[in-house]
C-alpha cells in the first residue's frame, strides 16, 4: 500500500479510505465531539497519507496503528486550537479571564484523556483475535452469561470464561499509559 501510495496510485488512496475512514471519522468524532470537525480531520488524515506516504514506517507499526495515530494527534490538534478561540472570546458570564482559561485547559486534557482511552479500547477490541471479541460483544451487547455465550458460540463453558477473561484482562490495558509516551519517530509529525 505504502509503494503503492508513493507511486501515485489514486486507486491505493481509494483502498487506504475504504479500510480505515471509519475508524478515522470515529476517533476524530470521539475527540471533537463535533460531525464536521470530524470530517474535516478525516479529510486532512487521508491527504496527509497521500502527500506523505514516506512518513509511514512498518518497523514502528501497523498501517492500522499510523493513521489511529495521525488521526488522534490531528484531532487534538484541532481541538486545542477550538478551545484556544473559545478562552480568547471571553463572554460577559465569565468571571475572569485566568479562571476560565485554567478551567478550559483541565476540560480540554481530560476529554482528551478520556478520547485516548476510548480510541485505545477501540483499537484494541478490533485488533483482538475474532473468538475473543465475539464472546465479550454477546456479553457486553446482548447480555449473554457465560453459559449463553457458550451456548452461541458452540463451545464449552470453561472456554467461554476464559475468552471473556482474557478479552477483558486486554480491555483493561486501554486505561493504562503506554510506556513509552514519546511517539516513536515520525508518528508525532504535524499534518
Amino acid at each position: 500500500m505504502q509503494q503503492r501510495l508513493a507511486r501515485g496510485e489514486a486507486a491505493a488512496l481509494g483502498e487506504l479510505y475504504d479500510r480505515f475512514a471509519s475508524l478515522v471519522h470515529n476517533l476524530a468524532h470521539r475527540v471533537l465531539e463535533d460531525e464536521e470537525a470530524a470530517d474535516r480531520v478525516t479529510r486532512e488524515v487521508f491527504g496527509y497519507a497521500w502527500e506523505n506516504p514516506d512518513a509511514y514506517d512498518p518497523k514502528q507499526g501497523t498501517l492500522r496503528s499510523w493513521i489511529a495515530t495521525l488521526t488522534h494527534r490531528q484531532a487534538v490538534h484541532r481541538l486545542r486550537e477550538a478551545e484556544a478561540r473559545a478562552a480568547a472570546q471571553p463572554t460577559a458570564a465569565q468571571t475572569t479571564a485566568a479562571q476560565t482559561t485554567d478551567r478550559t485547559q483541565e476540560d480540554i486534557e481530560e476529554r482528551i484523556r478520556e478520547a485516548s482511552v476510548a480510541a485505545r479500547a477501540d483499537y484494541i477490541v478490533t485488533s483482538m483475535p475474532a473468538p475473543l471479541r465475539a464472546a465479550l460483544e454477546l456479553a457486553y451487547f446482548d447480555r449473554r452469561d457465560y453459559r449463553q455465550a457458550a451456548a452461541e458460540l458452540g463451545v464449552t463453558e470453561d472456554e467461554a470464561r476464559r475468552r471473556l477473561r482474557l478479552g477483558l484482562q486486554l480491555l483493561s490495558t486501554a486505561n493504562v499509559p503506554p510506556p513509552d509516551a514519546a511517539p516513536p519517530p515520525g508518528y508525532g509529525r504535524a499534518l
